[in-house]
């Protein structure tokens, strides 16, 4: 009997495709849990249904070892299949089985199993298979934990010094089983860090400058929250002595982002809507391993809580831009459900200037939309002219 803690938003967006026509592809960076998702599916099936036939293969486990491609991995689950039963076939790691798209299609297409699979790259399903099961199949991204699960999964209270705790160690689930020191968890994640660079994105992607990666990622986690450009980065890297091509820096950039490793965002013109072409933002998906990187500094403080609150909203499930407006800055434009909401992001607001910038920003936009700024300030009140301030920790309270 495997112990876990249920991740309620995770399951509840799996369960209305359980029994459906559809392959669950359930992606998201190594070790956010995913796993342990095709496990509480498992059970929630085994709950509403009497001997369900359950054919499950993890390919981190050497008794699999064996399923190397698409003509073994399709043998193996006819070979555990029961005409007598429903079928349900869930693949961890799937991404390691060479062609396993050829076994997915025919499977599909002889109609007997409900299948689930996970994956650490988000062109799990890309190319010709992407094109054939178009409608056939949905993505569920997982995420590293919310700040609400990670109190939830420590057995915390909610409190200033516990979401320090967050924005330092992050919410990889395994931390639940480590002494939250220093030492302890960011050993664990530097190891993670490794597992990621080499597994899913050297391996993966057949790289060979591998100091250029490393000197690429802490760039990053420097600059998170910044605009970013293949451009400035060359330019950067050529003051360190080390010339690349633009083109070599954008693949990086891309191979990163499939790994769940770090996420993109464009930024927009919000009069035009317009998406700008040159210059980004990056952000982790986990705050822990992208101070694990560039190490926990106090000036760090308030590029992490703006890490914080994007990957709050994308757990949220928001569609995220930046917003750029008569040349001024909005953090975030975020939609959902044909909703839209705009957030500015700031370490404190007690000083005038610093109010001033963030609510202002906000109030040159003409439209009737929500709009908030967020804080590491514990006291609430600071709303200015219809613009609602938030301190963090309520925030990250908000299933908003």
């Amino acid at each position: 009997m495997i112990s876990y803690i249920n991740r309620e938003i995770y399951l509840k967006k799996t369960e209305p495709y359980i029994g459906k026509g559809l392959i669950k592809v359930i992606i998201g960076q190594r070790r956010v849990g995913k796993s342990y998702l095709l496990f509480q599916l498992i059970d929630k099936i085994k709950e509403s249904e009497k001997n369900p036939n359950i054919i499950y293969i993890n390919k981190e486990l050497n008794e699999f070892n064996h399923i190397i491609d698409s003509k073994i991995l399709y043998s193996y689950v006819k070979s555990k299949s029961l005409k007598s039963r429903n079928n349900y076939l869930f693949i961890d790691e799937i991404q390691t089985i060479k062609g396993f798209e050829d076994a997915l299609k025919s499977l599909l297409a002889e109609g007997r199993y409900d299948i689930y699979c996970t994956g650490s790259n988000a062109k799990i399903l890309s190319g010709d298979i992407a094109t054939y099961l178009s409608g056939r199949y949905i993505e569920i991204i997982v995420y590293p934990l919310s700040y609400v699960e990670f109190l939830l999964f420590h057995n915390l209270e909610d409190d200033k010094s516990n979401l320090d705790l967050y924005l330092k160690f992050g919410g990889l689930p395994y931390l639940k089983n480590l002494v939250l020191t220093d030492e302890v968890v960011f050993d664990y994640l530097k190891n993670i860090y490794q597992a990621i660079l080499f597994r899913d994105v050297i391996a993966r992607f057949n790289i060979r400058n591998v100091e250029f990666l490393e000197r690429l990622i802490l760039y990053l986690a420097n600059n998170t929250g910044n605009i970013i450009s293949a451009r400035n980065i060359n330019r950067f890297l050529k003051s360190q002595n080390i010339s690349i091509s633009l083109t070599a820096i954008l693949n990086y950039l891309e191979y990163l982002a499939a790994a769940f490793f770090i996420s993109r965002v464009h930024r927009a013109d919000i009069s035009g809507k317009k998406i700008f072409e040159i210059g980004e933002k990056y952000y982790f998906n986990d705050t822990g391993l992208r101070n694990a990187v560039a190490g926990f500094r106090p000036f760090d403080l308030g590029l992490i809580i703006e890490n914080a609150v994007f990957l709050h909203l994308k757990i949220c499930g928001y569609k995220i831009l930046v917003g750029n407006y008569q040349n001024k800055e909005v953090d975030f434009i975020c939609e959902k459900g044909g909703e839209k909401i705009y957030i500015q992001v700031a370490l404190r607001i007690s000083e005038e200037h610093t109010q001033k910038r963030e609510f202002e920003n906000l109030l040159d936009i003409k439209d009737n939309y929500p709009k908030y700024v967020v804080t590491l300030d514990e006291y609430i009140g600071a709303s200015y002219k219809g613009i609602e301030h938030i301190p963090l920790r309520t925030f990250l309270n908000k299933a908003i």
